[in-house]
């Protein structure tokens, strides 16, 4: 199955999740991230149990520092 993170197709397992996703990605683990799942902003403590489904579209944010 696939979804689409930041616009790019993603292969992702069937029942996978978003923390699983994240962990793909390398991501899991990186502070100052926020993540939106089909325009809905996911808490991270909610990663864990929030599945993925085909098509998903995944926005992944990154906070930098400067102005």
């Amino acid at each position: 199955m696939v979804c689409y993170v930041n616009d790019l197709p993603h292969p992702v397992p069937p029942a996978g999740t978003l923390l699983q996703l994240l962990a793909a990605l390398e991501l899991a683990e990186t502070r100052g991230i926020a993540v939106a799942l089909n325009d809905f902003v996911v808490p991270r403590t909610d990663w864990p149990a929030q599945p993925i489904q085909a098509h998903d579209r995944i926005m992944v944010i990154r906070a930098t520092q400067g102005g």
